[in-house]
């Protein structure tokens, strides 16, 4: 929609995660850096965390890109609210092995028989188990459990855990010793901070193909920080926002005031109704407020009152009209 009338080639602002946009802010290089440092190990758990929205995924995505497929297998897993069994199934499926109807057994048998064939062809398999949050202390087990095929010399299965930052919590508890003790590296990917976030806008407009139309103030990026904390899916959606209104109304500069309405709408849409029912009266009203509001409360409970009376009047009437057929008259007859 937009996109033509800002001569774009594509929308800047997607919220699906695309390694083409992939920013390299000094948090994500650092994140990555993490990753790619864990895979020349090539063994053990690299842990991830950031806020909703931070970018873990797309640092993934822009990290298969980049992987040397004929070297390394990688598979990724995105929905984890899943039981032990259920996971294993997850992680035959995503290497490509059948899972249906088979035993927890035979899965195993499978997935090992998969990881060796990797490691006689000379390659290495990767994980990748997004959403780590989600995973109970059981399924964390059967994971680590995966991390136990290995050769004489060496792991054929390593693990990346993305996660939110509740993620911690369950990688720190008591009964996770065993899966600390094959973590070899972990990161938080944090909110990028008013710079940043000035030059990820302008690296996704630049890579839709944006030559300075529309334009930026100074104003605008800060409200746009302010609102989003320089978390990138809160960017995205702002953004996008914004150049819908601007081609709506033909906008071709966007200040703090646009960025602001913007954020009011956005507000605006995620508060629930208001109620029926009156909160009361705090102790800051005075007298007066409430004598000018008894009026108004008034004809609200008329209303009301009419509404039932109406309803009362409705009811008498259609039982009137019951009482009135002749089969119901005559039953009554009978039964007196």
């Amino acid at each position: 929609m937009y996109e033509q009338y800002y001569g774009l080639s594509a929308k800047p602002f997607q919220l699906r995660p695309d390694p083409d946009f992939f920013f390299g802010s000094k948090g994500h290089k650092r994140a990555a850096a993490y990753l790619e440092y864990g895979l020349s190990q090539g063994e053990g758990f690299i842990v991830i965390t950031g806020e909703i929205g931070a970018g873990k995924t797309t640092l993934v995505r822009n990290l298969f890109r980049n992987l040397q497929s004929e070297n390394i297998v990688a598979a990724q897993i995105a929905n984890t609210y899943l039981d032990a069994d259920d996971t294993l199934r997850m992680v035959a499926g995503a290497f490509g092995l059948p899972y249906e109807d088979a035993t927890k057994a035979a899965l195993l048998a499978r997935i090992e028989q998969f990881l060796r064939q990797c490691d006689r062809q000379g390659k290495r398999a990767l994980l990748v188990v997004d959403e780590a949050q989600n995973l109970t202390p059981r399924t964390m087990e059967e994971l680590r459990m995966l991390s136990n095929f290995q050769t004489a010399d060496k792991s054929l299965l390593q693990t990346f855990l993305l996660g939110q930052p509740e993620f911690r919590k369950t990688l720190l508890g008591g009964n996770m010793q065993q899966l600390q003790q094959r973590v070899i590296a972990t990161y938080h990917l944090g909110p990028m901070d008013a710079a940043e976030t000035v030059s990820y806008i302008e690296h996704r407009l630049h890579t839709a193909g944006w030559h300075g139309d529309p334009a930026f103030s100074e104003g605008a990026f800060s409200a746009i920080h302010a609102f989003t904390g320089g978390i990138p899916r809160k960017i995205n959606t702002l953004c996008d926002r914004l150049l819908l209104m601007g081609y709506l109304e033909e906008i071709h500069a966007f200040g703090s005031a646009e960025v602001n309405e913007v954020t009011s709408d956005i507000q605006q849409e995620f508060v629930l109704p208001a109620t029926e029912a009156e909160p009361q009266a705090t102790s800051g009203n005075t007298q007066a407020g409430q004598a000018e509001d008894a009026p108004a409360k008034l004809e609200n409970m008329d209303g009301r009152l009419a509404k039932m009376e109406n309803s009362v009047i409705t009811v008498l009437d259609l039982l009137k009209q019951v009482l009135s057929l002749p089969r119901v008259n005559k039953e009554l007859s009978k039964r007196r």
